[in-house]
């Protein structure tokens, strides 16, 4: 993923594209799908909501980032040694996927190679990887297995970008080098089809653009191997989904996943103790589901595969969340309510889903709803909420005084058509008093 001391944004903006990919030189008719196969492909991907991101490489020994090979100017040459120390335990991904599925996630993206250019499957173009350094295992293999026998959907991260390749960076300049580089990655890529993955993420396209990486032809290679595979937007075409990267930002008219991590890190990096909370998790997650995108949210593990303490305790607490409250995200639909200083919101059809993430004890208000409310319950034990409406506001009473679901509190809302908020009409048109 990309190093925190530049944003994803000024790159892009470097390079001459916007975050969303979507208004590059090649146009929106450079694709390699129609909008109605689209639909199809990412039925079970726009239902899903969740999945978990996996960052694990050698950097993982080092545990101090997963851009410290670059940020630290250390030579290939000291760097590619680090192999002979990476030896995790057999079938580590058995428990990254069980702590996937006890949270809620419906899917995982799992690095094949990082920036790094170390690869952690089988291929026939580097003895670079982990099956003839390192363990001697194929840990992509391993890792599909894992997701597959916890019913979760399987995707590979493979970064274009690769700072061990001695193309890597004279590619840009020379022909010959681009050719050779050009012809490695898709080799990979195709190699990495044979595990079959639902979902292809690409990263870090530099320093080629979608014709210097000839896009087309490698996205078109791969959907004819993979005819429901879904692919992001980072090999310079639009594809199937946009990537906004720590942040939530919607894009209009397209698929979008929010990726970010759990700290400050997408590599294991022993001493970030900037945990987000599991409230700050869910409230994103729900974030998400609103404007209609999913949220794939990073694990990094040890370098002997297992997961930090700090995960673990974080997606069990969301996990816990989701088993009482994942029907208001799965499946859910856009929502055109989403004003308010304590609360959030998610839909499906004509039921509005009030989340509270700051309780407000025994009356909670939500401004300028322009349906007629015709019931209310707490999610949590499905207890019958009173509530009084008028054109203003609708209030729902008798609460208990403290928050009877941790770390959010859902209400659940039938309205008599698609719930939305008008809060422009309120402040225009509620009556004011004399000076």
């Amino acid at each position: 993923m990309w190093n925190n001391a530049i944003s994803r944004r000024r790159y892009m903006h470097m390079l001459g594209v916007g975050t969303a990919a979507a208004a590059l030189p090649l146009g929106v008719a450079a694709q390699t799908s129609t909008d109605e196969d689209r639909a199809r492909r990412m039925k079970w991907w726009h239902e899903a909501k969740f999945g978990m991101f996996i960052h694990w490489g050698l950097y993982s020994v080092l545990g101090r980032h997963e851009w410290v090979m670059e940020n630290e100017g250390i030579p290939v040459s000291e760097y590619q040694e680090l192999a002979k120390r990476f030896t995790p335990k057999p079938n580590a991904a058995r428990d990254w996927a069980k702590l996937a599925r006890r949270a809620g996630m419906k899917y995982m993206v799992m690095t094949t190679k990082h920036h790094e250019g170390f690869c952690l499957f089988d291929t026939k173009y580097t003895s670079y990887c982990a099956p003839k350094q390192a363990c001697g295992r194929d840990l992509v293999k391993e890792y599909a297995e894992a997701a597959r026998a916890e019913g979760l959907r399987v995707g590979f991260y493979h970064s274009l970008m690769d700072w061990h390749h001695p193309d890597g960076a004279r590619c840009a300049d020379d022909e010959a080098a681009r050719k050779r580089f050009v012809e490695y990655i898709h080799g990979q890529v195709r190699e990495i089809c044979a595990y079959k993955p639902d979902v292809l993420w690409y990263d870090v396209a530099w320093p080629l653009d979608a014709e210097g990486w000839e896009s087309l032809k490698m996205n078109r290679m791969v959907r004819g191997l993979l005819p429901d595979v879904i692919i992001n937007n980072r090999a310079k075409v639009p594809e199937d989904f946009d990537t906004p990267e720590q942040r939530i930002e919607a894009s209009k008219g397209r698929a979008w996943e929010s990726c970010m991590t759990m700290n400050g890190s997408w590599g294991y990096h022993k001493n970030d103790d900037d945990w987000k909370t599991p409230k700050t998790v869910v409230r994103n997650l729900i974030t998400c589901a609103r404007g209609g995108g999913n949220y794939l949210l990073n694990i990094g593990p040890k370098p002997d595969g297992s997961i930090p303490e700090e995960s673990m305790r974080i997606l069990t607490a969301v996990g816990k969340w989701m088993d009482k409250n994942g029907s208001t995200i799965y499946g859910s639909d856009p929502c055109r309510v989403g004003r308010s200083n304590y609360l959030n919101f998610t839909r499906k059809g004509n039921t509005l889903y009030v989340h509270a993430h700051f309780w407000p004890g025994e009356t909670l208000v939500v401004a300028g709803l322009t349906n007629k409310v015709l019931s209310a319950k707490l999610l949590a034990g499905g207890k019958k909420v009173e509530f009084t409406q008028d054109r203003f506001r609708v209030r729902f009473t008798g609460l208990p005084a403290a928050p009877p679901d941790d770390p959010v509190t859902t209400l659940a809302v039938e309205c008599d058509s698609e719930p939305a908020q008008n809060t422009d009409m309120v402040r225009r048109e509620k009556k004011r008093e004399a000076v």
